[in-house]
């Protein structure tokens, strides 16, 4: 199983063309995604400039209250371009995730409160989560969180030095690369 690759569609942050993308398929409901979230966040911070994280929705509804609708309300956000600060409020205040407090996230973020509301209930994100949940299952995604470093699947324990680990691993199989291809232009040439 292989991620499809990150493009300008998805929820990325940092460079596309970095030498190490991050992929992370998510729930904001899921338990083990917020437990992901610092971790995740903490490695956004030591990588700058060296790493590009994709965000992929796969919300379960199942057992879970609002799933949907939280990502619904990131997708929202993501429409005004202000989809990282509502993937922060969604992540550090989960189990919030009820119309009025989704809302509330909105205006907090600088977002019209009604016009969140109105997004909600009418559901104008619905297909977009759902097309995303879809292209996740497609490709084999059954379970959250699911990481991807450089589409090579993360199976390690969710703790901050090991997955430190593997984007160094990454980083540095990057670099080698780079290195050969810069050698053997500089002996065509």
């Amino acid at each position: 199983m292989t991620p499809d690759p990150a493009t300008q569609a998805d929820h990325f942050a940092g460079p596309l063309d970095a030498p190490v993308t991050l992929i992370e398929y998510a729930d904001f409901e899921c338990p083990f995604c917020v437990r992901a979230y610092p971790v995740i966040e903490a490695l956004r911070q030591a990588f700058q400039g060296d790493l590009c994280f994709v965000y992929r929705h796969v919300p379960k509804e199942i057992n879970r209250g609002f799933a949907e609708q939280a990502a619904e309300a990131a997708e929202f956000a993501a429409a005004l371009g202000n989809f990282w600060p509502m993937h922060a409020r969604l992540y550090t205040h989960s189990g919030q995730h009820d119309l009025e407090t989704l809302v509330q996230f909105a205006g907090e973020i600088g977002l019209d409160q009604a016009g969140c509301r109105q997004a909600l209930v009418e559901r104008r994100f619905a297909k977009r989560v759902h097309d995303l949940a879809a292209a996740a299952v497609r490709s084999g995604i059954i379970g959250t969180p699911t990481l991807f470093v450089n589409s090579t699947r993360y199976e390690d324990r969710m703790e901050l030095d090991l997955l430190r680990s593997a984007i160094n691993r990454a980083l540095d199989a990057a670099r080698v690369a780079q290195r050969r291809v810069t050698n053997s232009s500089d002996t065509v040439g």
